[in-house]
């Protein structure tokens, strides 16, 4: 474990915007050092503030630390960004345990079931909660566990396996769920040089939210699509099933109606990738 901490702060030293700070974060605290684990995942909170992983880790630390107070409160952020991530549910759950409110937190260990219906820990406390069980055993079936995207999260998928045969299949093309983790594609700086693929989903992460909350204010249905254009490119941002987002990134030299026609291309050929997976 020690090797794997050395090589993945070797990672972020050289890309601090890199998501590799999850993992690092969660074997410091593993390893029981959590004042190291506090400065990582704050470090990387500071870097990625939309992030639900990135809140659903600090309060797995701040937990550990018995600062329950701030623990709920990243918690409660990570789900107003992501309402269905699960460590949060659980771990907004396991507090409420601490507080003895047994109530609310069978409500959010019933949400949490929902969306992990296998998960043998909320299972586990779920069934104590029901019982009358004691709190006590119920935290413990909640003890934390590594976020999603710490434990052995999949590398990025190859542009050609999602957008083989579209153009500008290599570049610029980026596939992301809906708490940021990159499904497929990827993204430079314009220049070309640094790799941006993780910095720029962790800021999406939560804008299909956000744009459906902003879309029903104003009466208008269901957003499908947004775009906008800058001064060194335009992109094109587009809502698919599960609130995956298509990113589309061109130069300026790309009118926004040619802009448009790739975005629906890619989102064809993301579609059917995504049926793939099921």
């Amino acid at each position: 474990m020690a090797d794997d901490v050395k090589a993945l702060s070797s990672q972020l030293a050289q890309d601090p915007d890199s998501l590799v700070y999850l993992r690092l974060g969660e074997l410091l605290r593993q390893k029981r050092q959590l004042d190291a684990a506090h400065r990582v995942a704050l470090t990387g909170l500071e870097r990625h503030p939309h992030l639900a992983d990135a809140h659903d880790l600090y309060a797995r630390i701040l937990a550990d630390k018995r600062d329950y107070e701030r623990a709920f409160d990243e918690w409660d952020m990570a789900r107003r960004i992501a309402p269905d991530h699960v460590g949060a549910l659980k771990g907004l759950a396991f507090l409420y345990f601490k507080v003895g409110d047994v109530a609310q937190a069978t409500v959010h260990l019933e949400a949490a079931q929902r969306v992990a219906p296998d998960d043998p820990g909320i299972a586990q406390a779920l069934a104590l909660a029901r019982g009358g069980g004691r709190a006590a055993a119920a935290e413990q079936a909640l003890a934390p566990s590594p976020p999603p995207v710490a434990a052995s999260a999949p590398e990025p998928l190859e542009e050609k396996q999602v957008f083989a045969g579209l153009e500008g299949a290599h570049e610029g093309l980026l596939l992301l769920d809906a708490s940021g983790r990159v499904l497929g594609g990827a993204l430079k700086d314009p220049g070309g040089a640094r790799d941006v693929t993780d910095a720029v989903a962790a800021y999406l992460a939560g804008v299909s939210q956000e744009a459906a909350r902003t879309a029903k204010l104003l009466s208008l249905g269901g957003w499908t699509a947004l775009a906008a254009e800058g001064k060194q490119g335009h992109v094109h941002l587009t809502a698919l099933a599960g609130d995956v987002l298509l990113l589309v990134v061109r130069d300026r030299s790309v009118p926004m109606g040619r802009l448009a026609v790739i975005a629906q291309r890619a989102a064809g050929a993301a579609r059917r990738w995504l049926e793939q997976q099921r």
